[in-house]
């Protein structure tokens, strides 16, 4: 696998290395020693999801409070999706920066998205399936969700029609009310977080 750090920190995307031949197409999509190795920390999974979306299907931006925290590695197993990793880690070099990636079940580009960052995707195929491995178990009441088209972001969607929401997110906080509530987590207390989980491995 190829992996390289995006240009938001603490996230990264992974190209598997695919074999072929005339049955088709085999790849690794997720192993734990070569990805700790690569992004310097362990991914441990504690649960895994799958969200299954219609063409047009805006989820997100989606993160978690820290503590628990929430780390997801993402990839499309049907279908394909405009995928948006933002920093909104309050104190972040990087705060704001985003990175666009189109992911398909038949490139098999996955992402690792670290605790603190936020996460969204519009699905651009009917019966679009999305996996996500995450490093802890969901925990009632702990979701952070951001409006995703808060102009303070000014994220690329390209929409060409209006998506389909939940209500959840069509009600979502704008960034700066996040911020002045106090629920998005600290980019020195991000970089702890990270260490520990790096000390603890050891």
């Amino acid at each position: 696998m190829k992996v390289r750090e995006m240009a938001v920190p603490d996230a990264f995307h992974i190209t598997p290395r695919h074999l072929r031949d005339a049955r088709g197409t085999f790849y690794e999509s997720f192993r734990h020693d070569r990805l700790a190795e690569e992004i310097g920390r362990p991914v441990t999974v504690a649960q895994v999801n799958y969200s299954v979306s219609r063409r047009h299907t805006l989820r997100g931006l989606h993160g978690t409070l820290l503590p628990p925290g929430q780390a997801k590695v993402v990839c499309v197993v049907r279908g394909a999706v405009l995928d948006i990793v933002v920093d909104l880690r309050v104190g972040s070099p990087t705060w704001g920066v985003h990175e666009v990636n189109e992911l398909s079940a038949e490139s098999g580009e996955t992402l690792f998205v670290a605790e603190g960052l936020v996460h969204g995707f519009l699905a651009l195929t009917d019966d679009t399936c999305v996996s996500y491995l995450c490093s802890t178990e969901f925990v009632p009441g702990t979701q952070v969700d951001i409006d995703p088209f808060d102009p303070e972001l000014a994220l690329p969607w390209g929409l060409s029609e209006a998506p389909l929401m939940s209500a959840k997110d069509s009600s979502a906080i704008s960034v700066a009310q996040a911020r002045d509530s106090g629920i998005l987590a600290g980019y020195q207390e991000c970089l702890a977080h990270y260490a520990t989980l790096r000390e603890t491995a050891r």
